[in-house]
């Protein structure tokens, strides 16, 4: 089963290191940041990561795309908040488990919003809960926007300074215990979310 697992990481990490020699990888990385910021589970950084290694000096290119594509997906996790919470948006919540911590967040952004926006933005905390809370919580539309570039700008532009920078070191090191990164990254992303429902 391990070995299995093993060889199925292999082969994903393989596909986005040879796409990112091809032209449909950067729409597939864009649909993906667009749609985890408002109901996809899986992060960008699945393929910026890989593909920024495969190609550095694109590292930019890319994590531009993830940033445009990251900001207009929480415009749709925003309008989802806002106008459709008490169907999709509170389901959405209750796949998380804090569907009994919405009132108290939403409280909280009369005073901390822009801080809750670029702190949970740069973090592996699930951007898709502040995205739909921003909009349940009616805060400010235009502050949003400007957050939410800054702090998903700044996630991946880091990203991209450090594989342009060690992208060889870092793939080597990468490649050659794949199964032990991909387990820290899993652990990292579910810390997130169990830091993001006690904080919430």
């Amino acid at each position: 089963m391990v070995l299995h697992r093993g060889a199925m990481l292999k082969r994903i990490y393989d596909w986005c290191i040879d796409a990112a020699h091809k032209p449909y990888a950067l729409w597939i990385m864009g649909a993906v940041a667009f749609a985890e910021s408002s109901f996809f589970p899986v992060p960008p950084d699945v393929m910026l990561i890989p593909m920024s290694l495969a190609r550095p000096q694109r590292a930019w290119v890319y994590a531009a795309v993830c940033t445009v594509t990251s900001v207009l997906g929480g415009l749709l996790g925003y309008a989802i908040g806002a106008l459709l919470f008490d169907s999709v948006g509170h389901w959405l919540i209750q796949v998380y488990g804090l569907g009994d911590k919405v009132e108290a967040f939403r409280a909280s952004y009369a005073e901390w919003g822009a801080v809750i926006i670029l702190l949970k933005g740069l973090t592996p905390i699930p951007y898709k809960l502040v995205t739909i809370t921003s909009g349940f919580a009616g805060y400010s539309l235009i502050l949003f926007i400007l957050c939410s570039i800054v702090a998903r700008g700044g996630r991946f532009f880091i990203v991209a300074i450090l594989l342009n920078r060690y992208g060889d070191w870092i793939r080597h090191k990468l490649e050659e215990h794949l199964g032990l990164w991909v387990a820290i990254g899993a652990a990292v992303l579910v810390l997130g979310f169990v830091v993001a429902v006690k904080l919430i």
